[in-house]
């Protein structure tokens, strides 16, 4: 493993970075499109160098956080950043989250976000090493763990939101349905107008009834810069 390296993120928040676990613009839409509020318990399932909780800071923060990683490095750098941010609503769990961990809230849970592994097993080229391989592969996270682990957790009309590429999307709507999760929410993220999109968001809510709401595609980029709605991911958290 890399010595991990702070990157400050703004009001005074801090993410630790290393060559196995680090973050992206897909970290920012993701938080962006789960409108998570001060009173939530949220979990975050492959938190990674925990962006996503840590983001959430620069915000009015959700109540409780649990931040998962089955990888004790990602998590180590999580504590860092807690530890450097002086965020004590984060609780890092270092578990599998097809098992999830003693304690878990259950049925209690008003948020679960995940950023998957945007590769299945045995496609495309193997990253060079396993940190890599667990965050983009999907070693230890299909459609189908994510979804029924999810729906463990959720209350009734509890959410899941994930982000992912767009020819996974029918995987995870299948998937969320078989988990009793209904999809309710899309958006597409495109680089401009005129480009095919390259991320879905979806969000899903337990024991919803069907009725899935198509919002605009989120452009990242109008006339070579970044357009209002992208800029404001990075400046408001």
């Amino acid at each position: 493993m890399t010595e991990p390296k702070a990157e400050p993120i703004g009001g005074g928040i801090v993410v630790y970075t290393s060559e196995e676990h680090r973050f992206g613009t897909d970290a920012f839409l993701l938080t962006d499109f789960s409108h998570y509020k001060a009173k939530d318990t949220v979990v975050e399932f492959g938190t990674g160098c925990g962006i996503i909780p840590l983001l959430m800071q620069k915000r009015k923060p959700p109540k409780r956080i649990y931040a998962l990683d089955v990888q004790e490095n990602a998590v180590e750098q999580l504590r860092m950043g807690i530890a450097a941010s002086s965020a004590a609503n984060i609780v890092p769990v270092c578990t599998d989250l097809r098992e999830l961990w003693e304690g878990a809230p259950l049925g209690q849970t008003d948020l679960v976000l995940c950023n998957p592994p945007y590769q299945p097993p045995g496609s495309g080229f193997l990253a060079e090493n396993d940190s890599q391989r667990i965050a983009r592969h999907g070693l230890f996270c299909t459609p189908e763990d994510v979804c029924r682990s999810a729906a463990r957790l959720l209350q009734t009309g509890g959410r899941l939101c994930i982000c992912g590429r767009p020819e996974r999307l029918p995987d995870y709507i299948c998937a969320m349905r078989d988990a009793g999760v209904e999809p309710k929410r899309l958006r597409f993220v495109q680089k401009t107008a005129k480009d095919m999109p390259w991320l879905f968001l979806l969000e899903g809510k337990r024991c919803a009834k069907p009725f899935l709401q198509m919002e605009p595609a989120f452009l990242m980029y109008e006339n070579g810069e970044l357009t209002p709605e992208a800029a404001a991911l990075y400046t408001n958290g």
